[in-house]
């Protein structure tokens, strides 16, 4: 199974904190871009991770060629063609950066967004820029869509300050664009909140379709009332309709396994499925798993789990 995103990377501030260096990274088949990418750094504002980290939020490029893009030879040797990258803050404080590395594939039908509020536009959001590949349709009426708070899934993220999920975006009413997605098979939709400043607020949106997914699972994990355990508050998963059942029982302890390192470092990681306790990779043959900390002003509020 194909799935939307082609690579992800995570990259660290070193122990000067004065550039940025490979933390981890998933390559699938593109071992060539892999070896090229271990051993690359990146300064405040250069290269892609660089720019994020200077931007303090996340950003878009569509095109590598005559970019500041560093690797455009090697990407464009595995097929690659446009980059995402979310920088995580605790405060004014650069954790990490997660890039996401997409191809164009005609047979594939997603969009990478963020969507943002400017300071003194009101209380709407819109599309700060994107990635849709072959949806241009897509691309032009979504750039024309405004979102107020609590409404659309960027909308809801805005107001609530978390994750947002939801399986069948086609025929849920909260997706304002709905019968756009349900004409080019879009289903899946998450929306991330990304924190910056009281003045801006940002949102990553990622949609996919059933044929190529985001990943074979996402969920959202968020802590008990008490905070002192992780609950999984909703999940998808491309082969198990019962995820909700399968996890209802499971909690995750801060600092055990990887979701709870993620929870105590607020560290966003790349890990093999067997490597954590509270995955069984049989249910949905799953081999690695991303989990990206929501901090909001320093505190942590949720972790969004990709696994593939």
């Amino acid at each position: 199974m194909k799935t939307f995103i082609k690579v992800i990377e995570i990259w660290m501030p070193d122990e000067d904190r004065t550039q940025l260096v490979f933390g981890s990274g998933l390559y699938g088949s593109l071992l060539d871009f892999k070896n090229a990418s271990e051993y690359q750094h990146f300064a405040y504002d250069e290269g892609l991770p660089g720019k994020a980290w200077a931007a303090g939020h996340p950003i878009v490029l569509k095109h590598f060629e005559r970019s500041y893009f560093k690797r455009t030879q090697a990407a464009q040797q595995a097929g690659l063609t446009c980059g995402i990258a979310l920088p995580i803050f605790a405060g004014d404080f650069l954790l990490a950066v997660v890039v996401f590395l997409c191809g164009d594939d005609d047979e594939q039908a997603g969009a990478i967004e963020v969507w943002r509020k400017e300071p003194g536009t009101g209380d709407e959001l819109h599309v700060l820029d994107g990635y849709y590949g072959s949806l241009k349709q897509f691309e032009t009426f979504s750039k024309q869509t405004k979102m107020s708070k609590s409404q659309g899934i960027p909308g809801i993220a805005w107001a609530t300050g978390m994750p947002v999920l939801t399986e069948d975006i086609g025929n849920d009413p909260k997706f304002i664009r709905s019968s756009y997605a349900q004409e080019i098979g879009m289903t899946t939709a998450l929306g991330i909140p990304v924190f910056n400043s009281p003045e801006r607020s940002y949102v990553m949106t990622f949609l996919s379709a059933k044929a190529t997914p985001i990943a074979k699972r996402i969920q959202i994990w968020i802590p008990d009332q008490e905070g002192k355990h992780l609950l999984c508050q909703q999940g998808y998963s491309k082969a198990s309709n019962g995820l909700a059942e399968i996890f209802e029982t499971i909690t995750v302890t801060k600092g055990i396994g990887a979701l709870g390192r993620v929870w105590l470092t607020g560290i966003p990681c790349i890990t093999g499925v067997t490597d954590d306790i509270n995955y069984n990779p049989a249910l949905d043959n799953l081999n690695s798993m991303l989990a990206i900390p929501v901090i909001e002003a320093g505190f942590f509020k949720a972790i969004v789990t990709f696994l593939f």
